[in-house]
């Protein structure tokens, strides 16, 4: 039987509402097969506010996502990637990611219509 996504009490739900978070995904995408230091990150995910960057890193390494690895040195270098765990995410992450672009241009004109 499969889990009731739609439950509120559900746990899967839990599990969506955190990759599924805009900036998650773009934080998981931009992680895929390499580490990047906090400011890379920021660079690589436009737009992302320093703020918002560092709670959602925290987010998903607190739920074994992303791995984030601190070097005694002056000053502080810390590096972020994914974790087994998080890994197992990139076959999704690519193919919507490929959809998304795949499909641009059809939201694009579905939106200029409905505006």
């Amino acid at each position: 039987m499969e889990p009731d996504v739609f439950d509120p009490n559900c746990g899967s739900r839990e599990v969506l509402d955190l990759i599924a978070d805009k900036w998650s995904a773009l934080i998981l995408y931009a992680l895929l097969n390499r580490t990047l230091r906090h400011a890379e990150l920021r660079r690589t995910v436009g737009g992302v506010s320093q703020k918002m960057l560092t709670q959602t890193l925290r987010t998903l390494e607190n739920e074994g996502i992303v791995r984030r690895v601190a070097f005694p040195v002056v000053p502080p270098h810390v590096e972020y990637s994914l974790t087994p765990l998080g890994e197992s995410l990139s076959p999704l992450l690519v193919e919507l990611c490929r959809w998304a672009e795949i499909h641009l241009a059809e939201i694009q004109a579905a939106r200029a219509v409905s505006a």
